[in-house]
């Protein structure tokens, strides 16, 4: 069996053995949970990221639970209906697909819907768009105190937004597009609208995560403050997340 070292801060190992202790185990044997959590799948999904496949089988409340909905839908659609939710005759269709069992026409029932995006990639979109904030305020304080990044690093630090061609990005860009329908996010705006509307052309997660993770050291290695600009990060932090854009394998290629 291989054995792993790694380093970390003092009160990183006494939190880790105080929850290990809570869970009534070694601190190495908490610790190996979680990597096998992180890389022994329980299960494997059953489809990649996209649209939602159609079930095999439902049970038969669900059924009657759908098929009842729509036959009230089909009921109370104006005559001259044509739109996403079809017409009277259109619904009754779906009810009898359902009454029936015709499984091979269950499909009706999921067109349109994605895969679920997953609250750990909910939490992964709210972190990065709350990085390049902090990144945007930042870059904006340092100019005004007459100290601004030259436009290489400042482009860099943008929010191109997310590849629409690959599943789980364009599911991301489509959260993102919700998060920011009542002005939120707003002063990130003018970095999708420079960058093709927040298409970023090219799968950008990884490098994100790069990025949110030297943030996360940056930030955990700070004292608390309490001032209105604690939060604001240094040009010589800033220079740190963007080179953290480069995969490691690259970066001394990178540099010469």
């Amino acid at each position: 069996m291989a054995v792993l070292n790694i380093r970390v801060e003092d009160r990183v190992r006494d939190q880790l053995k105080e929850m290990a202790d809570d869970e009534g185990v070694t601190l190495s044997e908490f610790v190996r949970d979680l990597l096998m959590e992180a890389v022994v799948p329980v299960y494997e999904r059953e489809v990649k990221h996209g649209d939602e496949p159609a079930p095999e089988s439902m049970r038969i409340v669900d059924r009657q639970v759908l098929s009842l909905l729509h036959r009230i839908l089909a009921r109370v659609l104006p005559e001259d209906a044509n739109h996403t939710d079809g017409d009277l005759e259109y619904q009754l269709m779906r009810a009898s697909i359902l009454e029936a069992g015709f499984t091979g026409e269950y499909w009706y029932e999921v067109a349109g819907f994605n895969t679920e995006l997953s609250k750990r990639d909910c939490g992964r979109v709210s972190d990065i768009l709350q990085m390049f904030r902090v990144i945007t305020f930042s870059i904006d304080q340092l100019s005004k105190d007459g100290t601004p990044v030259d436009e290489e690093l400042a482009y860099k630090l943008e929010f191109h937004g997310f590849d629409h061609n690959d599943a789980l990005e364009g599911h991301m860009a489509s959260y993102v597009d919700f998060l920011m329908r009542d002005d939120r996010w707003t002063e990130l705006k003018p970095h999708l609208e420079r960058n093709d509307n927040g298409n970023s052309h090219a799968r950008v997660l990884d490098t994100y995560l790069r990025m949110l993770a030297e943030y996360r050291r940056i930030m955990d290695s700070r004292d608390r403050g309490h001032g209105r600009h604690s939060y604001l990060l240094a040009q010589e932090e800033l220079e740190r997340i963007a080179a953290a854009r480069i995969h490691p394998s690259n970066r001394r290629n990178s540099e010469n």
